[in-house]
Formats: C-alpha cells, structure tokens, sequence
C-alpha cells in the first residue's frame, strides 16, 4: 500500500480515505459549534428559571453557525467513500502520476462520485464506480471549468476498471510524450506545483 493509506484520523482533499474523515471532522466541528450555545441556554433558564430570557435569544443566535455546519455535514453523509481493493488496484497502476480519490463533484444540474483522477499533461482520466454518473455531462463541465482556469484539457470518465487501469499502465508508459511541449507558468500563489498538480488542485476546488 502507498504512504496515502497509512493510519491518520484526517485526510487531505484528494487523498484515499477523504470521506470518511472529512465526515468525522465535520461531525466534531458540528459538534463543537453547539456546545457554547446550549451551555448559555441552559445557564440563563437554570438562572431565571424560565427560557423567557435573554441569554435565550444569544444562544439561538449562536446556534446559527452551527446551522449552517449541520448543512454541510448532511451534505458529506451523502457522498459514498472509496473501495479499498479498487484503491489499491489503482494505486499499483498508477506509482508516478499525479492522482486524487474520493472526489465528489457538484454542478447545479447534476452531482456524481469520481474514485479517481489522473493528471498528465492535457489529459484528466477518471474512475466512477457511481451506476448514475453521466460521464459525458460531468467530462464535458469539468472540461469547461478547467478551460477558464488557462487548462484546455481532455477529460474522460471510465465506468470500468479494468479499462482504467489499462489506461493508467498508458499514461504511464508514454508520460514524458504527454507532457512534452507544453509551455507552463507556475502561477505565484501556488509556488512549488506543477502544471499536473495545478489542474489537480482547480479540479478539487469542484469538489466537496
């Protein structure tokens, strides 16, 4: 197994094993939010003796940012986690390409789970084991998205693994020829990145 998969309670954006600690963090951030604002509720009631108070009214106020958490954790509940055998097929294919997991993608029309992406001069190759995903649709709008950003790229969707592993031994074989000739300025705010890990990084900003 890679160093992605070692034992951590939180992952990063793009890592193997990002959902289900993401869901862990947003649940103790939820969590956290509430516990001011029910502490005061019950302080002013035990207090006055009656709720009518106006320690009342600030805990309901501070409650709100709690509200709002409670949205996003109900959000992240939704999006499924990766396979760990499909994670470490890929894994092995893909040693020395940029790559992402667990990426949930949201467009107002339509929303799908990709397991994985490779990076690799003007290509993005994708993995969904999401039976719904409409991979044209989602290819075409994160195509788009890119193109703003100063990436033109082709992106594709593969709903079979076995195809995509082939593709990833491909891309693999033929990198330096995919990424040659390929003029790139490293952009200030991100200094350090390449190209690959650039339109890794504006695909992930999609993403939950």
């Amino acid at each position: 197994m890679g160093r992605q998969n070692k034992k951590k309670l939180f992952r990063k954006k793009g890592d193997y094993g990002y959902m289900k600690s993401e869901k862990i963090r947003r649940f103790l951030v939820t969590a956290g939010l509430f516990v001011l604002p029910v502490g005061v509720l019950i302080a002013g009631w035990l207090y006055y003796g009656s709720r009518n108070n106006v320690l009342t009214v600030i805990a309901v106020v501070g409650a709100l940012p709690g509200c709002r958490s409670i949205v996003n954790l109900i959000m992240i509940l939704r999006c499924p986690s990766m396979d760990q055998e499909v994670y470490q097929q890929i894994y092995r294919h893909s040693k020395g390409l940029t790559m992402a997991y667990e990426l949930y993608i949201t467009f107002y029309e339509k929303n799908a789970f990709i397991d994985a992406a490779a990076f690799c001069g003007n290509l993005v190759v994708c993995y969904s084991s999401d039976s719904g995903i409409d991979g044209r649709f989602i290819s075409e709008n994160i195509e788009e998205m890119l193109k703003k950003n100063g990436y033109k790229v082709n992106v594709t969707i593969a709903k079979d693994l076995n195809a995509y592993l082939g593709r990833l031994d491909a891309m693999r074989e033929k990198r330096r020829e995919l990424e040659k000739g390929i003029n790139f300025k490293p952009d200030p705010r991100y200094p350090g990145l390449s190209r690959n890990e650039m339109i890794k990084h504006t695909f992930m900003a999609l993403c939950l």
